[in-house]
């Protein structure tokens, strides 16, 4: 299977991701959490800065620097093992730049969620910046307040985590990521992928049994 997985800011995107890469055993690409390693580890100030003013505000990375960071990821790709794309592409362009690439996707998971849904769970978010799981302070709580499950380290709240920026990267999000929805509604209508959307309001167990039950019926018909 190589999945993309689509979705806004704040939408849940990380928390299934690592759900299906773990069930499934797949490589999971995280837009999020290569851009926050190339903070911690980049010795480029210039290009961190310039990174920095671009999520501080809330406004998508330019093509050029996000194809910089993720082609390493993306050239060694074990196409046969399978993967899944968590972030990337995140507009026409960049779906153009996979196919070019040969980088062949056959499912699309689109979780849907209102804005003002999305505000609401970013507000609550937290996060555990080394490795980037992330938790929600009502409907995703840490097994101990502020800390991380794992390593007991503690959790932090992005500074880009308001309702200015959030505003933002909805925006931004809704004018660059409606083209690719509808590249690959195209896609699936000629029958080259699968395309789901799923609606992500639900408790994270349903929505855990549905997209498991999307991705086994997947598994049948290919066998």
């Amino acid at each position: 299977m190589r999945i993309i997985l689509l979705g806004p800011p704040g939408g849940g995107k990380g928390t299934y991701a690592r759900f299906i890469s773990k069930k499934y055993n797949l490589i999971n690409i995280s837009m999020g959490n290569i851009i926050r390693n190339f903070l911690l580890n980049n010795k480029n100030l210039s290009l961190t800065n310039k990174l920095n003013k671009f999520i501080h505000k809330g406004i998508m990375i330019p093509d050029n620097i996000i194809f910089q960071i993720i082609k390493k990821k993306l050239y060694n790709i074990n196409h046969n093992k399978g993967f899944l794309l968590d972030g990337f592409p995140r507009n026409i362009l960049q779906a153009h730049i996979l196919k070019k690439e040969k980088i062949n996707i056959n499912i699309v998971l689109e979780l849907y969620i209102p804005n003002t849904k999305i505000i609401e769970r970013i507000i609550g978010r937290r996060i555990h910046l080394p490795s980037g799981r992330t938790y929600h302070v009502i409907f995703n709580p840490p097994k101990i307040k502020n800390r991380d499950d794992i390593t007991g380290e503690k959790l932090i709240t992005r500074t880009d985590d308001n309702v200015i920026t959030i505003n933002n990267r909805l925006k931004e999000y809704s004018k660059q990521t409606k083209p690719l929805i509808k590249y690959y509604k195209k896609e699936f209508f000629k029958k080259k992928i699968l395309y789901k959307k799923i609606n992500n309001t639900l408790s994270i167990i349903d929505i855990q049994k549905k997209i498991d039950h999307i991705l086994q019926s997947f598994k049948i018909k290919k066998h």
